[in-house]
């Protein structure tokens, strides 16, 4: 499995920031690897919300379905295609005026792929390197340290 983790201290409200992280529609607005990201079920983020995200190199899009939603504080989401499976927790913590947004992206490669989950590890974190860049700018914000996987 590769894991991604990135926390940013944003001067935007908690509930601000939630929204904006809540609606995955705003992937490709800070994520370079992403090409479309589109909401295909559910009226807004919510519980029942489902959204088709395209990447760079992928001839399909992910279905990403939402696993939680806790209004104001963490949304998972989770995406499963033959080849692999995208895990992503975002939590938002007051801090001050502002929030602390934490991003856990995990991605683990399906069936027999699993023996290259080493491989792949590295390339993730150049590309989740990147999206974390533009996290950090589209939330106004500072990155704080990184967290070890």
């Amino acid at each position: 499995m590769a894991q991604y983790v990135v926390r940013i201290r944003t001067p935007l409200s908690p509930g601000v920031a939630f929204a904006f992280m809540a609606d995955l529609t705003n992937f490709e607005r800070w994520d370079p690897g992403v090409v479309r990201a589109e909401q295909v079920a559910g009226v807004r983020p919510g519980p029942d919300a489902e959204y088709d995200v395209t990447v760079k190199g992928m001839r399909k899009p992910l279905r990403y379905v939402t696993n939680e939603y806790e209004p104001t504080t963490r949304v998972v989401v989770q995406a499963r295609s033959r080849l692999l499976t995208s895990l992503d927790a975002i939590t938002v913590e007051p801090d001050g005026d502002g929030a602390v947004v934490t991003y856990d992206a995990r991605l683990t490669l399906n069936g027999p792929l699993g023996v290259a989950d080493g491989i792949v590890a590295g390339a993730f974190g150049r590309v989740a390197e990147r999206a974390a860049t533009g996290l950090v700018q589209a939330l106004s914000g500072t990155r704080l340290e990184n967290v070890a996987a």
